[in-house]
């Protein structure tokens, strides 16, 4: 069970660690955040967190930085969701608009739109095995994919529907939105990545709509956008 001043700590590490991609320290975060302690006190708080895997360290004489386990508490119960603002929720019903009378067309807008809205790679499949994506040079913009060979295991999914269709089986159905992080991934060498998806149903067909970028990622952004984006896509294939 963590106490309140845990719970405080956790998520200023969170928001600083998405802000920075940086380990984040007791000084830090007592010089960046309304927290009533000294860095001393932190630092012990941050020894018990780590303890009960919140966090981990990457090297002995570096900050910490989240787990997937503190990661699943923020978005559960810490993140406060952003509200779209009305001008993207227009602007993005105009971009789809003109595509509407066409599954293929419209998909291929919808990445297009996911990835400049999220700086992400957005990815969209049918169920009858059609992939289409954008936004694959974003990935290089996050230090998390210069290593080759986890972009190399991050871009080559993109040629296999047969891995992506095993992402999105991966999970028990029911939900509006997936969220996995990190192990959670069936793919090798995306331990520090995050795929966040949602299911749709237009007529007679159906598939996936997702992003995938590094753990770090600006959860309460991004999740209200995919969801956005899902009603969209099922409003207006619903024209038909």
């Amino acid at each position: 069970m963590l106490t309140e001043r845990q719970i405080e700590l956790l998520q200023a590490i969170i928001d600083d660690y998405i802000d920075t991609a940086e380990p984040v320290g007791s000084v830090e975060i007592v010089r960046n955040h309304n927290i009533r302690c000294s860095p001393a006190t932190v630092r012990n708080e941050m020894a018990k967190l780590i303890d009960m895997g919140f966090l981990e360290m990457l090297h002995t004489s570096s900050g910490r930085v989240p787990t997937k386990m503190a990661y699943k508490l923020y978005i559960a119960e810490l993140m406060e969701e952003e509200e779209l603002p009305v001008l993207q929720e227009v602007a993005l019903k105009q971009r789809l608009w003109t595509n509407r009378f066409e599954l293929e067309k419209l998909l291929r807008e919808t990445t297009l739109a996911l990835s400049e809205a999220t700086d992400c790679l957005s990815i969209a499949t049918t169920d009858e095995g059609y992939v289409t994506y954008a936004g694959a040079v974003n990935v290089l913009e996050h230090k998390e994919y210069w290593d080759i060979d986890i972009a190399k295991s991050t871009l080559k999914i993109l040629d296999d529907y047969e891995t992506l269709n095993r992402i999105f089986q991966s999970v028990m159905p029911g939900q509006e939105t997936y969220t996995l992080i990190g192990d959670e991934i069936p793919v090798e060498n995306l331990e520090k990545s995050t795929v966040i998806f949602t299911p749709f149903r237009i007529g007679e067909k159906t598939g996936n709509i997702a992003i995938l970028g590094p753990s770090r990622l600006n959860y309460s952004k991004t999740i209200p956008i995919i969801r956005y984006t899902k009603k969209l896509l099922e409003e207006l294939g619903g024209s038909w």
